[in-house]
């Protein structure tokens, strides 16, 4: 049988380092890989049901359109926090969640980044395939149709700041963490990770977009140690839609 790896293997967070120098006993983690596929399989899954459960039992279209698009959520977050806790060290150690102050800086300048890549890719995708929306936009539009304005102000919010704290803890948190616990290379990890994450989002217009944001996030990953700076990025990219949501300019 192979060993596992310690949990201070190459590439670890930075939390495994400051947890061993402050005295904690760690364990060699027995998540792998294989979790990231089945998180990702679960939440279409999950998604896929919840959606057609509310649907046959005639659930308004607002909450059909809410609970389908959050439903992935709880497997997003929470397969890789019920994974390293029953299985390795916790989600804080294993997964990298801390947030300085210098996260914070680092954080922000690389949302401003990842809002210029984004906005780059987004002019070469219109050359590509023409005008195009995104999910999230488009969801809020279906929402100012038929929900009241509390409902889109808490999209707004989810959108701004759910979704970076959840796609940070599944993509640059369990899948990054899968890659380089398996011995890929920081640069292939970036990479994969970002494809990944791009892949997810079903949304080919918005594929190169998506991608580029990516890979501004894993770098922060990599060169941070850890999730705070990305989460804050992430916001920092979100911002913008989010304001424009709750401002009723959904799409």
């Amino acid at each position: 049988m192979k060993p596992l790896p310690p949990a201070d293997y190459l590439g670890c967070p930075i939390t495994v380092a400051l947890a061993e120098e402050s005295g904690v006993q760690l364990r060699a983690p027995r998540w792998s890989l294989w979790d990231s596929w089945i998180m990702l399989g679960g939440a279409l899954v999950l998604a896929a049901i919840v959606a057609v459960t509310l649907h046959l039992f005639g659930a308004p279209r607002v909450i059909v359109i809410l609970l389908g698009t959050l439903a992935p959520w709880a497997m997003l977050a929470g397969w890789p926090m019920l994974a390293t806790r029953m299985r390795g060290n916790g989600p804080v150690i294993d997964l990298g969640i801390r947030l300085t102050w210098r996260d914070l800086g680092i954080g922000v300048l690389g949302g401003v980044v990842s809002l210029a890549v984004a906005a780059g890719l987004a002019g070469l995708s219109t050359l590509i395939f023409g005008d195009f929306t995104s999910s999230a936009g488009d969801v809020a539009a279906e929402l100012s149709d038929s929900a009241g304005r509390p409902v889109i102000v808490l999209f707004a919010f989810l959108l701004a700041f759910g979704a970076p704290v959840v796609e940070e803890l599944a993509f640059r948190g369990l899948v990054f963490a899968g890659l380089r616990k398996h011995g890929y290379s920081p640069g292939l990890t970036i990479v994969l990770s970002a494809v990944v994450f791009s892949l997810f989002h079903f949304e080919p217009a918005r594929i190169l977009v998506v991608g580029g944001v990516g890979l501004v996030l894993g770098f922060l990953r990599w060169r941070t140690g850890s999730l705070g700076a990305g989460m804050v990025a992430h916001s920092v990219n979100n911002l913008p839609a989010a304001v424009l949501v709750a401002a009723g300019l959904a799409g």
